[in-house]
């Protein structure tokens, strides 16, 4: 139902007429978001509109707007800069507000200790340009530089090329501020202590687990106003020579780096080459990148990319160039890799290392894409992680799906089967016929290494029903094809449930091996969350579905 004229006039006292509104095609314009179509009745590309979408200015506007929504037992969703339909309202039966962070877009760094302090509508884009100024860099995610470094640090998984060398979000968060469902203010780790921002546990018990998590709210349980970030020294140039042109910038390797891509003949050498990787530590972004476009087109898409005389109408003949084709099998298992030294003498060693266990793993440098050229294309894509929505060149609409997270012995013993669903989904002509099999992602999502995922990224026609729902069955049928040789279910999971009735949900979760999880973040959600403002992207198992003991 509409937002009462009491409730609407006392949102315009706090924030301002200008920011708040309820026009219906704005609401609408919140309401279009990517991948709706596949969790929405009749295919729809609308997540629920919300009854209000208000832009808070300062946290302080935030609590006044949180506490306003428990007086109307109104439900809140804060927005960032948005991935996937996650940021959007869940519910067309219940009442929610979309909190628009974007006036909130102050960024602090704290130069001599290598610290940043953000507000959610600063992007990693911004972080990374402001440090790299300073001699410091930062963890992007696997989403790319234009999304919020709050939502990633603080409300999600927060991984990405960097997270092996730099650590991901949930280890670089040195302090977050939370207001609760019910519109207390929380200030985690030294914060709350009135000690700044340098320590994101205690003194005394942490609520960092409480409030963040390895996966994060989601938007779910509250609103994060500001986090503190962990930078990560930076040992080549400061001001960033980078030539070429829109949209394949170029950034020459500083004399204290490298930039690789690294190929292994099978997945057994792959993951061999993985853990030397690791036990030598080496790398300092280490990701599978480059065939997020598909094994099949990956080489001459990229190649197109950073030729200004080529254009996508030019790939089908590429790919039939004999060249190319040879280099597309040199290529099918390959990643990317940008070494960083503390000297000349240091980098030149790592180089050393690298050489040497290429030569013990039986793998190799690809040379068309250690060429200068590429070398430095893939130095700026790494680095800054600026191209990352190419994902929608072929048609407009992907998905992902594997993913699950575990050593490199474990993760490729899912590969066989993620790639023979897709081409057995991909056969009828429905699914667009781009690269095919992808199976990308980060070299390790931890510090160290170990947690490697890959994900296949999958592309549909999101204005064709038939292909829509192709993408659907693909989802439906990965969870199956895990499940049939023993592995949990991947992304497409997290996808398909965002369009799962609230008894599927908590049916499901009821019965997962460990639900005592669920039923123990459901004492959080009660305390923090008495009156139920938040939606069920928190996830829990609510009393009456909790399974006999």
């Amino acid at each position: 139902m509409p937002i009462s004229d009491e409730a609407y006039a006392a949102l315009e006292a706090i924030v301002g007429k200008e920011n708040v509104s309820r026009n219906p095609a704005v609401m609408d314009s919140y309401a279009f978001q990517w991948l709706a179509e596949l969790v929405r009745p009749e295919l729809s590309h609308f997540m629920p509109r919300p009854v209000a979408v208000v832009m808070p200015g300062s946290t302080e506007e935030v609590q006044a707007i949180v506490k306003l929504a428990n007086k109307y037992k109104i439900k809140v969703k804060p927005h960032s800069t948005g991935w996937y339909h996650w940021a959007a309202p869940m519910y067309d039966d219940k009442d929610t507000m979309q909190l628009d962070m974007r006036r909130m877009n102050k960024i602090e760094i704290d130069e001599k200790n290598g610290i940043a302090i953000v507000e959610p509508y600063v992007i990693h884009a911004q972080l990374h340009a402001e440090a790299i100024k300073r001699g410091w860099t930062c963890n992007i995610i696997g989403a790319g530089c234009s999304c919020s470094v709050v939502a990633a640090a603080c409300a999600y998984m927060g991984m990405g090329p960097g997270a092996y060398y730099m650590g991901g979000h949930a280890e670089n968060v040195l302090g977050m501020e939370w207001i609760t469902p019910a519109g207390e203010i929380v200030r985690s780790g030294s914060l709350g202590s009135g000690d700044g921002w340098f320590n994101s546990e205690g003194p005394g018990p942490s609520v960092r687990g409480v409030i963040r998590g390895a996966l994060g709210q989601r938007g779910g349980l509250g609103v994060f106003t500001r986090c503190a970030i962990k930078l990560v020294h930076w040992s080549g140039r400061t001001d960033w020579p980078v030539t070429g042109t829109i949209p394949a910038y170029r950034l020459p390797v500083d004399e204290t780096q490298r930039a690789y891509t690294l190929a292994a003949p099978d997945w057994d050498r792959w993951a061999d080459l993985y853990y030397k990787i690791y036990d030598n530590e080496l790398g300092f972004i280490f990701h599978r990148q480059f065939n997020l476009a598909g094994a099949d087109l990956a080489p001459a898409f990229w190649l197109m990319y950073t030729d200004p005389t080529k254009k996508l109408s030019d790939v089908p003949a590429m790919v039939a160039d004999p060249e190319i084709a040879e280099l597309t099998e040199e290529m099918r298992i390959s990643f990317q890799i940008v070494l960083s030294g503390r000297s000349v003498a240091d980098i030149e060693l790592q180089d050393q290392i690298l050489d040497d266990v290429l030569a013990e793993t039986g793998c190799w440098k690809v040379e068309r894409f250690c060429d200068k050229d590429m070398a430095e294309f893939t130095n700026v894509y790494l680095q800054r992680l600026g191209h990352k929505h190419i994902n929608f060149v072929w048609v407009g609409g992907y998905i992902g799906s594997w993913m699950q997270i575990g050593t490199p012995d474990w993760v490729k013993g899912y590969i066989p089967t993620a790639q023979a669903g897709l081409a057995r989904d991909a056969k009828d002509g429905l699914l667009v016929q781009c690269g095919g099999d992808a199976m990308m992602g980060p070299g390790s999502s931890y510090p160290g290494g170990g947690g490697v995922g890959l994900e296949q990224f999958v592309s549909y026609d999101p204005n064709d029903e038939a292909s829509t729902r192709a993408g659907i069955k693909h989802m439906e049928d990965a969870i199956t094809d895990a499940l049939s040789i023993g592995y949990p279910p991947g992304k497409e999971a997290m996808y398909l449930e965002m369009g799962h009735s609230d008894d599927r949900t908590f049916k499901k979760w009821a019965a997962a091996k460990q639900p005592f999880t669920f039923i123990f973040q459901r004492k959080i959600k009660e305390h923090y969350d008495p009156n139920d403002i938040g939606d069920r992207m928190y996830n829990y198992i609510p009393e009456e579905y909790e399974p006999a003991k």
